[in-house]
């Protein structure tokens, strides 16, 4: 948008009208810095969020912990180069008062600032088969996934469970033929008519992987979990298809605030009494036990909004895998996803507010795996899906595939620090089909008066967020005494406008050095001149790595409005031993 405006000004020629930008816009800051996306950071199903205490980003993966660690770590000065913390964010040990035994997946951080506790919600299954029957009724239900909360007072970690036990939330479907109840071990083969499915009991306990919540702008707006249903163990009847296909489709509860309110964060969070036990008693002669080797499954049975699924709005794309039973030889089942949802408000030019839910579809493992979104008049719905869908999908002439479960994240801009005139959407993708999945970052568009979301590239010389601009340069000589004598080294520091030091040791950074004009050396934060004449001009110069190979770093310049541009540099007159 300032690109095209910009252009506008030249065309009509008032570029030198002082009333063309207003003040505000002449006080911001910009940089031409670019960044690349470069499988370099291990991270599934990645959500990063911005915290204002450190001035840093902090990206939390499903992989990419340590041995005898949960969920992956990194931070990030400039949402592009990321550093690997040691560990993860949760330990594996009994202080963390664990309850899943494994499928630790979908990590996601909030901060309450009243209170200074970090909230990490995450999945996670149980495979115990009395913890299983205590949650599910069935001691062998099938993928046992919960949604558990663990906090601390850094966005580091470690992370403790609050209890040891997942949410307190039992969402229960009356109206579902559990059609597992009368398959067979693998569950390979639903049945083969609805007839037949609808001769299945009714009633089951739903798993929820992928957590998002949603923080309404107040009290009375309120806060919403959304999640995703489970594929495993809900078959759907498709008409379309005239089969069964096992499907994961987002639901919405709104949450109660004590959890969120206790200064002690002590209080585990449930589900708003609109949702608690609303299901109870919808079925007849309906027991919560197997037999009485199993403790009694869940008294309560909780609602629940469906958000998106196949049935409110089928769209062909998310039917990639709906055909692997017989593509796979009888090894898969067929299968339609819908998960790692998140959710964004924003208010077009009447006011009005619009909600935006953008989800992933197809198997993460397919390369068909994609990103579409839907939007709403409210945080529970009704959504319509996008006929855009997909929005980001696999490139093979780029080499990105299986693109999606991301997160959205507001970059503070670069007038108020506070802002947030940016967004960005962290998401996973793997540079071949085989590969592991790794950390990608892309702007978000959002347009609340044409209903539109869109992405920009993933490859090629990205923009870096404004928000890191003004940089500050800084260099102090260091004499190393050597047995030859004395070496003129110089270290070089680089600080965004927060104050934090990029990491020169990256690849996505470097130094340039120029002597007289003429540059004579490059590397990272220590500088050697040893040769250099005394009495020299040196100049200290940040460049950025580009996807360009012809052109393969760019030395970086950063403008404020319209007051003209400068290199990030230092310049000085050499000094030799």
């Amino acid at each position: 948008m300032f690109s095209q405006v910009w252009y506008r000004l030249i065309f009509l020629g008032l570029l030198t009208s002082r009333n063309v930008v207003s003040a505000q816009r002449q006080r911001q800051w910009h940089t031409d810095a670019t960044y690349i996306n470069t499988p370099s950071s291990t991270a599934a199903d990645p959500y990063v969020r911005w915290d204002s205490n450190t001035s840093l980003y902090y990206a939390y993966s499903t992989e990419g912990a340590d041995d005898g660690w949960f969920f992956g770590l990194y931070t990030s000065p400039d949402l592009a180069t990321w550093t690997k913390l040691p560990g993860g964010a949760i330990k594996n040990e009994t202080a963390s008062k664990l309850w899943a035994d494994d499928w630790y997946w979908a990590p996601e951080c909030y901060l309450n600032e009243n209170t200074g506790w970090y909230f990490l919600f995450y999945a996670g299954r149980m495979t115990n088969q009395t913890n299983v029957a205590r949650y599910f009724k069935y001691p062998d239900f099938e993928e046992a996934s919960k949604i558990g909360v663990a906090v601390s007072r850094s966005p580091s970690g470690p992370f403790i469970n609050i209890e040891a036990s997942p949410i307190d939330y039992y969402p229960f479907d009356p109206d579902y033929h559990d059609v597992n109840l009368i398959m067979s071990p693998p569950y390979l083969v639903p049945p083969s008519t609805l007839e037949e499915g609808e001769t299945a009991p009714l009633g089951s306990f739903i798993p929820g992987i992928d957590p998002d919540i949603y923080f309404g702008d107040d009290e009375d707006e309120g806060m919403f979990l959304f999640f995703s249903r489970n594929a495993y163990r809900n078959w759907v009847w498709d008409p379309k298809y005239n089969k069964y296909i096992e499907e994961s489709n987002i639901y919405g509860v709104r949450l109660n605030g004590a959890w969120w309110n206790d200064a002690d964060a002590k209080t585990l969070p449930a589900v708003h009494s609109d949702f608690k036990d609303v299901n109870k008693g919808k079925l007849a002669n309906w027991t919560s036990a197997v037999n009485d080797s199993f403790p009694a499954g869940p008294e309560r049975m909780d609602g629940w909004v469906s958000v998106i699924s196949r049935t409110l709005q089928p769209q062909i794309w998310e039917d990639a895998h709906v055909f692997d039973y017989a593509a796979s030889n009888g090894t898969l089942k067929d299968r339609r996803w819908s998960e790692g949802s998140t959710t964004i408000k924003r208010t077009d030019s009447d006011g009005i507010s619009i909600y935006f839910l953008t989800y992933s579809a197809n198997n993460y493992e397919s390369p068909d795996y994609g990103v579409g979104y839907a939007y709403a008049p409210s945080p529970l719905g009704p959504y319509a899906k996008s006929n855009s869908n997909p929005i980001l999908s696999q490139d093979a002439s780029r080499n990105i595939y299986s693109t999606g479960h991301g997160s959205i994240v507001a970059v503070p801009s670069s007038s108020t620090g506070s802002g947030k005139e940016e967004f960005y959407y962290p998401h996973h993708a793997r540079p071949s089909p085989d590969d592991d999945r790794y950390l990608y970052i892309s702007r978000l568009f959002v347009d609340p008066d044409q209903l539109y979301v869109a992405f920009g590239p993933d490859t090629g010389d990205l923009r870096l967020p404004s928000g890191s601009a003004p940089f500050d340069m800084q260099v102090a000589r260091t004499t190393t005494t050597t047995t030859n004598g004395s070496d003129s080294n110089y270290l070089v520091t680089v600080k965004n406008r927060y104050g934090v030091e990029l990491d020169l040791e990256n690849a996505a950074n470097r130094v340039r050095v120029l002597v007289n004009g003429t540059e004579v050396a490059n590397g990272t934060s220590d500088i050697s001149l040893d040769g250099v004449e005394n009495g020299s001009q040196v100049t200290f110069r940040y460049q950025r790595a580009r996807f360009n190979a012809s052109e393969p770093w760019l030395d970086v310049k950063q403008f404020q409005g319209l007051a003209g541009e400068t290199w990030v540099e230092v310049n000085i007159t050499h000094e030799g031993s």
